[in-house]
């Protein structure tokens, strides 16, 4: 049995939604260091590419990296401690590992932060690939939800309260565009994730202190060894990848929370438009369905703004590598990935199988007893009757129509102003959806 002096690695037991993800994993420890340990070799690889350090230098640390199961992260992790991160100790039990003869051209030249920004990047980018792969698999869906539901009514609501007619169609064509609009600044963030390498201060010196004509070379080599942009400069303290990626992140959970809010509304027992392809049980309650998977794509993306927040306060950092701001960051930007990753993985279930239930979305649109449909009356009565007339008698009509449970059309039949008016297709809510439609259709030759 663990004890609490002997904790089991995090194991996803208070984050349910992330726990089994494919983005948690990308982000745990194991990934962590296996990127520092990358971001390592990668470093000697480019400096051997350039003739810096010797080629066998290149191939020991490489072959070392290449076993990252030879170095403990619990061990690391109280080791960081005393230096305040985890690449300091890391450096040493690598050193070691490559051996006294080559060891020393292990993290030749490069700080702490140079490898931590670097191996964040790498880890940035292969989680944001996972989330752009969810993400088009549920922009698909949506698409494929909007165009067979494009002529479906239901009720838009505003501010809680049925509004006027829309449809289902231009709902979900609104969710994919949302989706989009978060895939298409990942992919400028991901495409812009850089490298880090500028020595103690950001100045590359020592690099040329050990034989680089030009050091900046070395920056770029780097780059291609990861695959990862290359940075005009050093950015210890220019934190702008980080706020990019940050504000990405953030924008993609709250874009799919919009969808899981509509959904954990609409899925509501007395609503019951939509329902989720399957429900969660109650731990008491046997016959409930619950709409895990948007509520778990809602918590993501109630606590994302909050790390976002954290990352931009990190863009004031002091001097040419900061106190805090700096460290500050680690944290937060592996829970935002994870969330990122964790609700968009939820949103390609949830959008892949959602039902939706159009007899009912039809049926709602009569609970108003065609008040719903008031707006288009008074703007067709109003040439009739006169505006401050047609106002007065609608808000009379609909008065009636509630405190008699009439239908607003049996009520206006009633009048004697309007007894020579077919308002028949007036009072239709189906026929007062606007260009939903037409809309639905132009965003969906969006790609």
């Amino acid at each position: 049995m663990t004890s609490l002096h002997h904790p089991a690695p995090d194991a996803g037991l208070l984050s349910p939604g992330q726990a089994g993800s494919p983005a948690a994993e990308a982000t745990g420890d194991a990934a962590f260091l296996a990127a520092l340990l990358e971001a390592e070799a990668a470093l000697t690889r480019a400096q051997a590419s350039l003739g810096l350090v010797p080629a066998e230098a290149a191939a020991a640390v490489a072959e070392a990296a290449a076993r990252p199961g030879g170095f403990d992260p619990v061990d690391l992790a109280r080791r960081a401690a005393s230096g305040g991160n985890p690449v300091i100790p890391l450096v040493a039990d690598l050193t070691a590992a490559v051996g006294p003869e080559l060891g020393p051209y292990v993290h030749r030249g490069a700080t702490s932060q140079d490898i931590m920004d670097t191996a964040a990047m790498l880890v940035a980018a292969r989680t944001v690939d996972l989330v752009l792969a969810d993400l088009d698999r549920t922009e698909g869906a949506l698409a494929r939800l909007a165009a067979s539901h494009r002529d479906t009514p239901m009720p838009g609501r505003t501010l809680s309260q049925h509004a006027v007619p829309t449809t289902f169609g231009l709902k979900a064509a609104g969710w994919r565009s949302l989706v989009l609009d978060a895939r298409d600044r990942l992919r400028a963030v991901r495409a812009a994730l850089p490298v880090q390498l500028g020595g103690a201060a950001g100045t590359l010196a020592a690099f040329a202190a050990y034989g680089a004509e030009d050091p900046r070379e070395l920056v770029a080599a780097y780059a291609r060894e990861l695959d990862l942009a290359e940075p005009l400069l050093p950015w210890h303290t220019l934190r702008t990848p980080v706020a990019d990626l940050a504000g990405a992140l953030a924008l993609t959970t709250g874009a799919l929370g919009k969808i899981a809010a509509d959904v954990l509304t609409l899925a509501r027992t007395e609503i019951a438009e939509l329902a989720e392809p399957s429900g969660g049980g109650s731990s008491a309650m046997p016959h409930k369905a619950n709409p895990v998977r948007s509520t778990l794509i809602a918590s993501a993306a109630r606590r994302a703004p909050q790390l976002a927040a954290t990352l931009f306060g990190s863009l004031v950092a002091e001097d040419e590598r900061p106190a805090g701001a700096w460290h500050a960051e680690w944290e937060p930007l592996r829970d935002l990935l994870r969330l990122a990753g964790s609700a968009a993985h939820q949103a390609a279930g949830l959008a892949g199988g959602l039902r939706v239930d159009a007899a009912a979305m039809r049926a709602h649109l009569g609970v108003t007893h065609g008040l719903i449909v008031s707006e288009r009356l008074s703007i067709e009565l109003a040439p009739v009757l006169g505006r401050s007339r047609a106002k007065g008698l609608l808000t009379e009509a609909a008065r009636r129509a509630y405190a008699e449970g009439l239908p607003l059309l049996d009520v206006l039949a009633a009048e004697p102003e309007l007894r020579d008016l077919d308002l028949t297709s007036a009072t239709d809510p189906a026929d007062y959806t606007g260009s939903a439609a037409a809309l639905t259709d132009r965003a969906l030759e969006r790609r």
